[in-house]
């Protein structure tokens, strides 16, 4: 019971302006307590996950990185308390939601917990399909990236160590990210240098590696990003597959799945890849899994385990990108 009032009142100090309506199209179908209510009736010992209480983080929200017009988006930042002239690894949290639901809120916990752990913490807000599809979310989150190590607020926050960590259509998104480092393939339709919006790391949660794989089931949701099926659009599907992109530059990589295969699609090819230009990676699959698993115990807590022990090792053992 304390833990649930200790909760819900960190949210009194997030501005009223971060629930208002969006005069923009949102589908609202993909939550947190949605999800829960799904997945209990399978696993009933489930449940939601929770950050530490912790007076050690930092927490603003809603801070402007991009504008559309008279449309703002959003990143809501979670730090640690600055100790004088340390700096921190960066980290961009990038929710799923099948590229046409979900919102930033859902990577607070985890972005709380790893803030608590030394990073700073950037849960990213970008356009979905209902407003915008492909490539409209690349480009978004490539230009927050950029924003972030060029005029972003944290003074403490070490640009040459950034790292896109996402979940589910996140982290095919993160994944797309770290494997387009330096490349041109999106630059003409942003502002900046392609080296500007580089990671030095890459979380991939349950998001699939290839839109058109033998393994890839995808259908209505890939579609509807893509502008159409893989006969209509192959050069979308083809060029949204982090798969495609795969290169020395690539950074080093951490793939933490469910059972469900599903969401594996592409990636035992993606590693032979890595293996080839020798860029590390590493994979953990959690048995008897939900595929929204981050969401909830008992797979929360070895999660973030498995994702600081990652963070450790590639942050400091690999050279930048």
């Amino acid at each position: 019971m304390l833990k649930t009032i200790l909760s819900a009142a960190t949210y009194l100090f997030i501005p009223l302006s971060v629930f208002s309506q969006p005069s923009y199209p949102r589908d609202t179908s993909f939550t947190i307590q949605t999800t829960y209510r799904k997945e209990i009736q399978y696993r009933p010992y489930i449940r939601i996950a929770e950050a530490p209480v912790s007076r050690r983080i930092h927490e603003q929200y809603g801070v402007s990185y991009k504008r559309i017009g008279d449309r703002a988006l959003t990143l809501d930042i979670l730090s640690p308390k600055n100790s004088a002239n340390k700096k921190y690894p960066g980290i961009i949290l990038i929710h799923g939601g099948g590229w046409s639901s979900g919102e930033k809120s859902q990577m607070h916990t985890l972005g709380k917990d790893l803030a608590d752990r030394g990073y700073i913490c950037y849960a990213v807000s970008y356009r979905l399909t209902p407003e915008a599809p492909y490539p409209a979310a690349v480009l978004d989150i490539k230009d927050a990236i950029s924003w972030l190590k060029q005029s972003g607020t944290q003074a403490n926050l070490d640009t040459s160590k950034i790292v896109a960590l996402g979940t589910s259509a996140g982290g095919q998104l993160a994944a797309l990210l770290g494997t387009t480092n330096r490349k041109t393939t999106f630059a003409q339709q942003r502002v900046g240098e392609p080296s500007v919006s580089t990671v030095q790391a890459v979380v991939n949660i349950d998001g699939i590696l290839a839109f058109h794989h033998p393994e890839s089931a995808e259908g209505k949701s890939a579609s509807a990003w893509l502008l159409g099926n893989y006969t209509e659009s192959p050069s979308n599907w083809n060029e949204a597959s982090a798969l495609s992109h795969v290169s020395p530059n690539s950074a080093p990589i951490l793939f933490l799945n469910s059972s469900n295969p599903r969401f594996h699609a592409g990636r035992d090819d993606m590693i032979k890849k890595f293996d080839r230009y020798g860029v590390y990676s590493e994979v953990h699959e959690f048995a008897d899994s939900p595929h929204p698993f981050w969401f909830f115990e008992p797979w929360y807590t070895p999660m973030v385990r498995k994702i600081e022990a990652f963070l450790n090792r590639v942050l400091t053992t690999y050279p930048n990108n």
